[in-house]
């Protein structure tokens, strides 16, 4: 008899291999798309929005690690910056891109792949720094692997920051028409049961693989409240929250391009949420 346990584990490493391959196809397209302009990286520029640069500071000789970093734009501008960097990531072809174009820069980066949850078993080390950015809880099942990971990679007196999208946003309808005015659609709160979601292409790109167009696959909601208790209850103190009216891409159709880059709700300024940054230090023995 299949216990209840068993069938909830083989329906979560179902949903993880769809992602898997989900991020296989994405990343070829990616590699590829206007989003990323991986020419412009290559000439040198920047990935790295300011306000990542501005909050988590000055990273010269800084050991970095970096969390879900899909093909290492961001990781190799943290490289470019003067940290010691290594990124990881459960996608095998994004990892073999980042690589690629680590050696092609020659810029000084290691890269890991596997599922977050198995990090502790593929590296070794601490960090000063563990660094994650926008869009990456929606792809976690469980906060609290994800809070514990981060507080084994980091050194005491270590510092983990985030940049991602505010839950508040995710519950919004990302396929309204513009004129709409912003309306619910998603959960707010955790399930352990996941959303699935089914289309042809990503948010980076429109034509993602010509012969195999149409993929699922599954995304977690997690709120504010759960994103702040883990990383408590994982030993982590929470420096600072600072939530943010705009975004750095069109998330939603009813935002507007500023002069600045930004995207916002621009029929109501300041009333959304759409971005949120926390810092938090594990403490060291002394304090």
């Amino acid at each position: 008899m299949v216990s209840e346990t068993e069938t909830q584990s083989d329906s979560l490493n179902r949903a993880l291999e769809a992602n898997r391959e989900l991020w296989d196809a994405w990343t070829q397209a990616h590699v590829k798309s206007d989003f990323y302009d991986v020419e412009g990286f290559k000439r040198g520029a920047c990935t790295l929005p300011d306000i990542e640069i501005k909050e988590v500071g000055d990273v010269a000789g800084k050991s970095l690690l970096h969390l879900q970093c899909h093909f290492g734009l961001d990781t190799l501008s943290w490289a470019r910056r003067g940290a010691d960097v290594v990124g990881m990531d459960f996608c095998g072809r994004a990892i073999s891109q980042a690589m690629q174009l680590a050696e092609e820069l020659a810029l000084s980066a290691r890269f890991v792949c596997c599922e977050l949850s198995e990090l502790p078993s593929n590296l070794t080390g601490q960090f000063d720094i563990v660094f994650t950015s926008a869009g990456v809880k929606a792809w976690l099942p469980d906060l609290t692997v994800w809070a514990r990971v981060i507080a084994h990679f980091l050194k005491p007196g270590g510092m983990f920051y985030i940049r991602e999208f505010h839950p508040i946003a995710g519950v919004l309808d990302d396929e309204q028409t513009p004129e709409c005015p912003p309306r619910l659609r998603y959960p707010y709160f955790h399930s352990k049961e996941p959303m699935q979601y089914e289309g042809d292409g990503s948010y980076a790109a429109s034509d993602v693989q010509k012969d195999r167009p149409h993929h699922k696959w599954c995304e977690w909601t997690h709120s504010m409240g759960e994103i702040l208790t883990s990383l408590i209850e994982a030993g982590l103190r929470v420096e600072f929250l600072h939530e943010f009216d705009y975004c750095t891409y069109q998330s939603h159709p009813f935002l507007v391009r500023g002069a600045d880059g930004f995207w916002r709700y621009e029929k109501a300024p300041e009333t959304l949420p759409l971005m949120f940054s926390l810092k938090a230090i594990r403490p060291s023995k002394q304090q």
